[in-house]
């Protein structure tokens, strides 16, 4: 690279990452994540893919174990022990995809049919490699293991733990079908992950973007219920007639322009917090003859790190009583049903300036923020418990010998861009395993807002 990668390390912390990238091949983090796409982790059953990289990693040398959160979904983690005198890291990723991979479950809703991005085994395209999450978030978990693997083979004396963890329940999806829990998503894992002892001083999650982000938006789900009248095809023009799925489709468009709106007043930092109508309930499909009483409607609505919760609610609350002074007779009712608060992480605190450093290195240039984020992921989770944590991810791909949409975006990953990001996290870690807490504990004060 034409850059110097290694510029701001002292000479010794030079060596050891460095003997550490020598362990990064092309082929290594192809073959890591041709495995972890070729085990299905659909939201609520990721205990195969945590057991399978827990073996991975003990296979290497590494002290990994599958930690159990019932007989389908499981966590994985490993940790490279120092000798105590520094801070302890996590590289953190999630390991669930967003869609199953299975027509049963996923068309029409994907699409009218499985793409074979959108199955759960890989195919090599020269550099590129598709499959379910074989970006996000599988590539990223490949990253994460080969990080650890490397460093453990230099043989680089630590002074704190680097801990290697992977999260179940990642993704922003209550229960599927058939689960015995409702909470098997929005960071589940993750909040089990430290609930059960493993606890580190700061974090790196793997996600999405080449940038080193310290905020990041949380999310608010609403459930609209809107009222009208049970009655009969036959006698609407002789009973009273309310159609409560017409009433419906007032609410979806009012809301729609009110999400424009909502994300400007929000905008601040790196994140512009984004609305939407997520899905429609109402009928008897069977029974196209009468009309129901009630059309249920999903909402997202994301909330920046200075909203919270009871706010985003009563904000979103009075818009949907704007909408009666225009509509006399709307009779709509709005409940929460779900809150993450969004989170910040202090740009003094010593994770995001060794994390900046090193994208600097890279890059040759000064840290390039990308703004306007309305993406959620567990650093929320992370920063909620009070460890200070930076988002480091690679770019989504975009020469590809197909069109990249959203599923693509997430089911294509560059081997590339995975060395590098690879390389970007052992330098972090190398930086910050290597110190004494004393050197570092100083910016941590106010490190999370």
């Amino acid at each position: 690279m034409s850059t110097d990668a290694l510029a701001g390390l002292d000479e010794q912390r030079r060596a050891w990452t460095a003997e550490a990238w020598r362990h990064v091949t092309a082929e290594r983090l192809r073959e890591l994540i041709v495995g972890l796409v070729g085990v299905p982790s659909p939201t609520g059953d990721e205990r195969p893919l945590a057991e399978h990289i827990a073996a991975t990693l003990s296979s290497v040398g590494l002290r990994a174990t599958t930690q159990a959160i019932d007989a389908r979904q499981a966590n994985a983690w490993a940790r490279l022990e120092g000798d105590g005198s520094g801070p302890d890291l996590m590289l953190y990723a999630p390991i669930d995809t967003l869609t199953v991979g299975e027509e049963s479950e996923d068309v029409p809703w994907i699409g009218p049919e499985l793409r074979e991005d959108m199955r759960p085994w890989a195919t090599v395209y020269d550099d590129l490699v598709t499959g379910l999450g074989a970006s996000n978030p599988k590539g990223h978990a490949a990253c994460v293991m080969m990080a650890a693997e490397a460093i453990a083979l230099a043989g680089i004396p630590l002074t704190g733990d680097l801990v290697a963890a992977f999260g179940a329940g990642g993704m922003p999806t209550n229960a599927r079908p058939g689960s015995d829990r409702a909470n098997t998503g929005q960071g589940v894992g993750c909040s089990f992950l430290l609930e059960q002892g493993v606890w580190t001083d700061y974090a790196v999650i793997a996600k999405p973007g080449w940038t080193v982000s310290w905020d990041e938006v949380g999310l608010a789900w609403f459930e609209v219920t809107v009222h009208g009248t049970h009655t009969y095809a036959g006698s609407r023009h002789r009973l009273p007639y309310d159609n409560a799925i017409a009433r419906a489709a007032d609410v979806v468009r009012h809301l729609e322009e009110w999400f424009v709106t909502y994300a400007e007043r929000h905008t601040d930092g790196t994140v512009a917090p984004q609305g939407i109508v997520s899905s429609v309930r109402g009928g008897w499909p069977r029974m196209a003859a009468v009309t129901p009483a009630v059309c249920t409607l999903r909402v997202d609505l994301r909330i920046g790190p200075d909203t919270t919760p009871i706010q985003a609610k009563r904000e979103f609350k009075s818009a949907v009583e704007a909408l009666r002074d225009k509509l006399p007779g709307l009779d709509a009712t709005v409940e929460m049903i779900l809150a993450i608060p969004g989170t910040r992480t202090s740009r003094e605190s010593w994770i995001f300036r060794s994390a900046a450093a090193g994208w600097e290195a890279f890059e040759g240039r000064a840290h390039e923020v990308i703004a306007a984020n309305s993406g959620a992921t567990d650093a929320n989770i992370l920063r909620g418990r009070g460890i200070p944590t930076v988002r480091v991810g690679m770019p989504k791909v975009v020469e590809a010998p197909f069109d990249i949409d959203f599923a693509r975006g997430m089911n294509t990953v560059s081997v590339a861009e995975m060395e590098r990001l690879t390389r970007h996290l052992i330098r972090t870690a190398v930086d910050t395993v290597t110190r004494s807490r004393d050197e570092l504990e100083p910016s941590q004060d106010g490190a999370v807002a």
